[in-house]
């Protein structure tokens, strides 16, 4: 691992984004042999780095090493309604209680919740969650969803011409139809909070199912409840 960029040794040691190491750089919220850190700087072996992230309070002490590189491990999920995507279900079952004890370290791309089903990726690399969940990088994600009452033609010309309001945004996304009333196959390139449920939401209607298929490259081409996936 030598002169390897603080920020891709970061994201490989913690699954944080290359993106969001840098802010906390700017932030001085990293120090390399206890000196703020700078954007761009290369470690060397043994080079101590300190790390706190506010978003989760954690703090990380890390040392360069050099090393083989890690090998990449992907899971590909088909996660159940009633487990939620995080570590702490808070009383709720997780989806880690679904793999193997040794996959508990992967990191999550990719949230549903709660009460939606579908693909969900976990990696140990922060560049594949980088490129799956930055908007930069235009990747779509597909979603059957089935609503409460047939779809209204001007509410789906509303929300794939103008988009819906909602309280952090536009909301738009892409919508055809499928063969029963109510069933509809959705396509957007990001991935707010709930946002397809608070979309039809803010036009009366309720979401009663909704399922991923798709995320960027990866699908749900397979018959057991995950699929394990190495570089």
């Amino acid at each position: 691992m030598k002169d390897i960029r603080l920020n891709k040794f970061i994201a490989n040691k913690t699954g944080l984004s290359r993106r969001y190491v840098d802010s906390l750089i700017e932030k001085n919220l990293i120090t390399v042999n206890q000196k703020d850190a700078e954007l761009g700087c290369k470690l060397k072996s043994g080079d101590v780095i300190e790390l706190s992230d506010p978003k989760t309070n954690k703090q990380y002490s890390l040392v360069s090493e050099i090393s083989e590189p890690e090998k990449t491990t992907v899971i590909v999920l088909n996660k159940p309604t009633g487990y939620v995507c995080s570590r702490d279900g808070q009383g709720s079952p997780t989806i880690y209680d679904l793999l193997p004890q040794s996959f508990s370290e992967l990191k999550i791309a990719g949230r549903l919740d709660k009460d939606s089903s579908g693909l969900v990726l976990m990696t140990n690399s922060g560049d594949i969650i980088d490129q799956l969940t930055h908007p930069k990088y235009h990747k779509a994600k597909i979603y059957n969803v089935t609503l409460d009452k047939n779809l209204e033609p001007l509410h789906q010309q509303m929300i794939s011409d103008k988009g819906i309001t909602l309280d952090d945004g536009l909301s738009k996304f892409i919508i055809d139809r499928g063969k029963n009333p109510g069933e509809l196959s959705i396509t957007m390139y990001e991935g707010r909070n709930r946002q397809i449920r608070r979309t039809f939401e803010a036009l009366g209607y309720k979401v009663t199912k909704l399922h991923r298929t798709s995320l960027g490259n990866y699908d749900l081409n397979f018959q057991d409840d995950y699929k394990i996936l190495e570089d």
